[in-house]
């Protein structure tokens, strides 16, 4: 498969969950970014993950890192642990590689009933993104009421609604919040109008674009093990949406990521 990846930018991919699985070597990291795509973050899932990410990747000129945890059962009743696990992580990465505090949130297929914990573990992550001055990457599965209660809890923290699976009503109040919102490869998928419409509502200024690789591969390659050269049909679908070039898209998400993550204007240089 002949894949186009210049200029694309992913704001939410799971880079070192793609080197475990069996992708073609020129479609990894480093290949890319000598290929001249752009900006990646790489987003933190457990405590503890961010050197060895950072290891990893360290041939990777195009890639910032988010550092946080995901709302594991296991993980979300023990807060005081984790949050002196990021505190350290925030301390000793080297300077300008960390930009945003994340992915954390809700997820109620996984914590169907929601435990106080949940919010807890959530809203620690947020207040050290704010004594950080970070951007925060929330995750928000079958749980928009909850989210969106929580987050009014902090009017001054910012970041991105990812993978955003809700409806343009939603989007509304996200934006109307202050927040991005970011849109993966489910945009492009049979059943997903209310996505469809949500990106098509969101201004110019707020929308971002991701693959949440290896997760989420788009159509034609739905099921397949997704990495970021694939983005190239999320960026197809939003733009078709809005009435705008791929190229006019690539500019606008290179933009919205620079403001939002602090990126220098010569970021790629």
């Amino acid at each position: 498969m002949d894949f186009d990846y210049k200029g694309f930018t992913d704001t939410h991919a799971h880079l070192s969950f793609i080197d475990e699985a069996q992708v073609s070597a020129e479609l990894l990291p480093p290949a890319l970014a000598a290929g001249g795509f752009g900006f990646i973050l790489d987003i933190g899932t457990d405590g503890g993950d961010l050197s060895p990410r950072i290891a990893k990747l360290s041939a990777c000129p195009n890639v910032r890192f988010a550092v946080g945890v995901w709302p594991y059962k296991e993980q979300i009743c023990r807060i005081e642990e984790n949050a002196r696990i990021l505190e350290r992580e925030l301390d000793a990465a080297p300077a300008g590689l960390v930009v945003a505090i994340g992915e954390c949130g809700y997820d109620l297929r996984e914590n169907p009933g929601a435990p106080a914990e949940e919010t807890a573990f959530l809203e620690m992550q947020i207040s050290l993104a704010q004594k950080r001055g970070l951007p925060v990457i929330i995750h928000s599965r079958e749980a928009a009421e909850r989210t969106i209660e929580t987050l009014r809890h902090f009017p001054g923290v910012r970041g991105i609604i990812h993978c955003f699976s809700y409806t343009r009503e939603e989007a509304r109040i996200f934006l109307d919040m202050g927040w991005h919102i970011s849109f993966a490869g489910n945009l492009t998928f049979k059943n997903a109008q209310g996505i469809r419409e949500a990106c098509a509502f969101v201004p110019d200024e707020r929308l971002l674009l991701e693959t949440d690789c290896p997760f989420l591969a788009p159509v034609p390659w739905r099921g397949k093990t997704c990495h970021p050269a694939m983005i190239a049909e999320t960026y197809k679908q939003a733009a078709a949406l809005r009435g705008k070039s791929v190229e006019d898209i690539k500019t606008l998400i290179s933009q919205n990521a620079a403001a939002l993550f602090g990126l220098p204007s010569n970021f790629r240089d």
